[in-house]
């Protein structure tokens, strides 16, 4: 434990004395050093956090932890499968739906689609797109006649809104003589929703499930079966006791399959950015190493003065490690502020720098979200708060042995 003395000692030493204005500039910018490290360490990992998991319940909310696909894109007597399904323990919800590429047509524009059909229920259910709805109703998808839910992207793209009426154009018409003729049938706007990512938006056209069996004409046919589960990483194991159900008729192909490229990148990049930007915290602790050297040199004096007085070489170790960890310790407490700061005006600071340099930061169409995420993890910030403490401790080592291994016989002898 670090005595009284040792402790008044080391707080003065904090402070400049005369002539030592440069040993103070160069110790604050190493706590200055520091705080930003950390703050970026915080924020470049928070940020990361975010849009994996922004990711991860948007795509998976949508698409489930897994599909059970059938051959040629059809599921036929798939109601005893639905209900199998249902009842395999750890999957929590299934749903039979259909999705196919189409072309969306609104006056003059025309935009590449993809068409989901739901049944109502899961519709409603839905809660990435029910707890999402800009304009409209959900509810008017139910109603007789032809009603869609597009996203807000599409809406944009096309110029249609509630209310408007889109052709959705499908090459698997009718044959004649002459060739095939594409199957055109208008559908009017229920609502527009807005789910967050960009794709999504820019394609999603929602209908009941029944209405799409028939304009695909698939009859009483599905396309797939969404499955999601307790546990999307045990999700292959836990929908094992559908396998043997399907033989001949389609396979399972779980998040990892459908999108696993894209979270293992993700993940790469999560790794990089954390050792990179760790070598922010590496160089202030180099400005600290730097700072109690010279400290050290200036105070030779006093520590042989205090060494002839009684003060162990422990001491002197103790009093220039304390100096050293409180600057680090300081810049730490600085760099959590300013890195919870940062986060919490995220967005707002990503709008004002684009507005002044003229370039969008934030893409959605490169980003796929619409926003900058976060998601702050208590268990990286007090691993990146431990590392940046030890450090700064091993900085103070050598300038604190130089300390104690000062002789102040050599030194009172010469000055």
């Amino acid at each position: 434990m670090i005595s009284r003395y040792e402790r008044m000692i080391a707080r003065r030493y904090l402070l400049p004395g005369r002539g030592e204005g440069f040993i103070f500039l160069v110790a604050s910018i190493s706590l200055v050093a520091v705080a930003l490290g950390v703050a970026a360490l915080i924020a470049v990992m928070s940020v990361m956090n975010g849009f994996r998991a922004e990711l991860f319940d948007r795509i998976l909310g949508l698409n489930g932890h897994a599909v059970v696909q059938g051959y040629g894109g059809r599921l036929p007597d798939w109601q005893p499968l639905l209900a199998q399904a249902r009842a395999t323990p750890g999957v929590v919800q299934a749903e039979p739906i259909i999705e196919q590429p189409l072309i969306g047509s609104y006056k003059s524009r025309a935009e590449g689609v993809l068409l989901r059909g739901m049944q109502m229920d899961d519709i409603r259910n839905l809660k990435l797109v029910a707890d999402n709805v800009k304009t409209g109703r959900l509810e008017d998808l139910a109603l007789e006649g032809n009603f869609v839910a597009i996203g807000a992207r599409l809406s944009e793209s096309l110029g249609a809104g509630v209310g408007d009426t889109i052709s959705l154009i499908s090459p698997d018409g009718q044959v004649t003589p002459f060739g095939t003729t594409p199957r055109i049938v208008p559908y009017q706007i229920a609502a527009v929703f807005e789910v967050g990512i960009f794709d999504y938006d820019k394609a999603f056209v929602l209908m009941p499930l029944d209405r799409a069996q028939t304009f695909l004409r698939m009859g009483d046919d599905i396309g797939m079966i969404t499955l999601t589960t307790t546990d999307a990483d045990r999700a292959d194991r836990i929908l094992q006791p559908l396998v043997p159900a399907l033989t001949g008729r389609g396979i399972i192909i779980d998040w990892r399959q459908m999108n696993g490229v894209l979270f293992e990148a993700l993940s790469v990049e999560r790794t990089v950015m954390f050792v990179v930007v760790g070598f922010i915290i590496l160089v202030a602790v180099f400005n600290i190493l730097t700072s109690l050297i010279m400290l050290v040199r200036a105070k030779t004096r006093d520590i042989a003065i205090l060494r002839t007085m009684g003060a162990s070489r422990a001491a002197m170790m103790r009093i220039f490690v304390t100096v050293g960890t409180l600057i680090g310790s300081a810049g730490i407490l600085l760099g959590m502020a300013l890195g919870f700061l940062f986060l919490h005006y995220r967005q707002n600071i990503v709008l004002g720098v684009s507005k002044i340099t003229g370039v969008d930061l934030w893409d959605p169409r490169i980003r796929y979200l619409t926003e900058l995420p976060a998601k702050t993890d208590m268990v990286e910030v007090t691993a990146i708060v431990t590392l940046a403490l030890v450090l700064s401790f091993l900085a103070t080592i050598y300038p604190a042995w130089k300390a104690a291994s000062t002789d102040p016989v050599q030194v009172l002898r010469y000055e």
